[in-house]
């Protein structure tokens, strides 16, 4: 496992830049958009952050997001909407999930159904 130093600023301002794994010729994120929407706000109720814009191109997004002045943990936020998506987005191509997107996806269900550690 990759091992990437962070800057861990409570309450900083991220740039993410997120790319469907299969790019050509797919719009999976504008057709799957009002899921993208309901998994973001899923994430935010429990772990809220400002969105200081978003773009959804077809097969990528933008994001530039602020998180609250107690935390830095950004990584958290993204493992969980794309633990969330992961499965949406397999069982689509493939009528099937595989183990380790259901396995990503329990995961993130299991971290919003806890209570908050903070």
């Amino acid at each position: 496992m990759a091992n990437y130093r962070r800057a861990l600023i409570p309450g900083g301002t991220w740039s993410f830049k997120v790319n469907l794994l299969e790019r050509h010729r797919n719009d999976w994120l504008l057709r799957e958009i009002d899921r993208l929407r309901e998994t973001v706000r899923r994430v935010f109720v429990r772990y809220p952050f400002h969105i200081n814009a978003w773009v959804v191109l077809p097969d990528h997004l933008h994001c530039v997001c602020t998180l609250p002045p107690d935390d830095p943990d950004f990584s958290t936020y993204w493992r969980l909407i794309e633990g969330l998506l992961r499965c949406i987005a397999q069982d689509r191509r493939t009528s099937r999930c595989s183990q380790s997107a259901r396995d990503a996806r329990q995961s993130a269900l299991a971290l919003l159904e806890t209570p908050d550690p903070r």
